[in-house]
Formats: C-alpha cells, sequence, structure tokens
C-alpha cells in the first residue's frame, strides 16, 4: 500500500513547490522523508547526484540522466553533494506515454533546458515572466516526446525480494568493494551458488556479477559526486586497478569517470526562502 506521508522539514534544505513541480536545494546526505504521490513525477538533478529509491529497487539520476517515478509507488530520495533537485508532474494523459514503472533516460540537451524551465524562478517568486497554461503544456509535451525517443538508462538497481538474495545484498550495500564469490556469500547464508545463481536471474533479470557491478557503478558515481578521484573512486568500489574500473564505468555510464566529474554542473544559486 502505497505511503503517503508529508516530506520532514530538514536543516540546510530549500523547498519551493508548487501544482506542477517543485525545487529544492539539499546539502549532501540529505534525504526525504517516506511518500507516494496522485501524480507521476520526474526528476531531475541540476546539480549534484540524485538516488531514487522505490519498492521496485534505486535509481541513480546524475547530471545527464532523468528518473521517472510513476503514481502511487512508494519513494524516497538521497541527495550526493550539493543537489539542485528539479520535480515535474505529469497529467495522466501524459503519463500514460512513459513506462508504467520506475525508469531512468538519458537527459538530451532539449530536455534539460524544458526541464529546468518548467522548474525556473518564475515558477515561485515572480522574478520572471510565468507561462500561460497552454504554453506549459506544450512544454510538458516536448518534455515526453523527448523521453519517448531517449534510450532507457541501466542505472536502476532491482531490489531483491527473496531473503537469501536480501541478505547478499545487505552485505554488498555495506561493502561494496567485497570481492567474496557467490558460492563465499552462499556459505554465509545457507545457499548454494547454483541456488544464488538461479534467484538471480528468475527474480532481478540479470546476472549476480552483473547487479553487483551495477552496485558498484551506482556507488561510484556517488563518491564522485562528492568529489573523490578515479583512483580513489575505483578502489573504494572493488576494482583492482582503475582502468578495469574506467572500462566498465564507460560501458554502463556512457563516459569515462574523469570526464563525468567535468560534466557535473556547479552549484546553482541558492533559493529565495
Amino acid at each position: 500500500m502505497p505511503v503517503r506521508r508529508q516530506p520532514r522539514a530538514a536543516a540546510g534544505v530549500t523547498s519551493h513547490l508548487w501544482p506542477a513541480g517543485g525545487r529544492h536545494r539539499w546539502p549532501s546526505g540529505e534525504a526525504s522523508a517516506v511518500q507516494a504521490h496522485a501524480r507521476g513525477h520526474l526528476v531531475y538533478a541540476a546539480g549534484g547526484v540524485l538516488a531514487v529509491h522505490t519498492e521496485r529497487g534505486t535509481s541513480i539520476v546524475p547530471a545527464n540522466r532523468v528518473a521517472w517515478t510513476p503514481a502511487g509507488f512508494t519513494h524516497h530520495h538521497r541527495a550526493y553533494g550539493e543537489t539542485d533537485m528539479r520535480i515535474v508532474f505529469l497529467a495522466p494523459s501524459l503519463a500514460r506515454l512513459v513506462p508504467d514503472r520506475p525508469a531512468v533516460f538519458l537527459a538530451s540537451g532539449l530536455a534539460r533546458e524544458v526541464l529546468l524551465t518548467l522548474t525556473g524562478a518564475h515558477n515561485y517568486d515572480g522574478t520572471a515572466p510565468g507561462y500561460s497554461r497552454p504554453a506549459r503544456t506544450r512544454l510538458l509535451r516536448v518534455l515526453v516526446d523527448e523521453l519517448r525517443e531517449a534510450p532507457e538508462q541501466p542505472l536502476h538497481l532491482p531490489e531483491p525480494r527473496d531473503d537469501r538474495l536480501q541478505a547478499v545484498a545487505r552485505r554488498l550495500y555495506a561493502a561494496p568493494a567485497d570481492n567474496a564469490t557467490l558460492a563465499e556469500l552462499g556459505s554465509t547464508i545457507g545457499a548454494s551458488s547454483r541456488t544464488l545463481s538461479r534467484l538471480f536471474h528468475d527474480e532481478l533479470g540479470m546476472t549476480f556479477y552483473e547487479w553487483r557491478t551495477q552496485l558498484r557503478v551506482h556507488h561510484a558515481l556517488v563518491l564522485l559526486a562528492e568529489g573523490h578521484d578515479t583512483i580513489r573512486t575505483a578502489a573504494a568500489c572493488g576494482w583492482a586497478n582503475p582502468s578495469s574500473f574506467i572500462a566498465a564505468f564507460t560501458q554502463i555510464i556512457g563516459t569515462t569517470p574523469g570526464r563525468y566529474r567535468t560534466q557535473l554542473p556547479a552549484p546553482s544559486p541558492p533559493l529565495r526562502s
């Protein structure tokens, strides 16, 4: 059952919300309350990196991605690095055009500019000309069209439901650099590697090693957003050498860790309270 709670007012958080969207400035490590909405919503990090946690798993939203959470999905957000989070709600007529499950899309330049326009200062403090309802509707349709054309990105880490997989996941969440084999992990929880391998395939749709690589890349995105360099990030995420890390990161993210760091947006100006 979806949980509906009001986000808590946290120190260091500056927020503006309006019916069609919102904007939050969060310090690194800040998290929202667990909540669900009657309408699906898109989130974009104009600065920093967001983690979007839903009942289906976790999505990491770096500077070149947009995350979609459908209506009714219980979720919460967490910020890594000084994060400027933008939110856009979609009406059901537009939400039906995107997946009915949480997803992450590559953000084109146009999609990014539309998101920033729809969540700009004119929405909440009157410092710039606003947009009429028909104009906003047209912008939202452009945004949805851009997302429909964009490839989904493999930045969603599915959440295990089986107790045995959950035990494995808890260990690796706590220590992403853990290089234990599946057989070694299974021996600690009383399950064979064959059983665990089957569960990963049947329940999560990927192999154990694919899932662990995805987890490590998620962790790497967080560390890079917090200012760590490539060598330190590679070691903290379990890669034996930086070149292996760079290859895995590039395959999933589409750019090298070093280039990704240079693409992180500079912090936006503070919001007016």
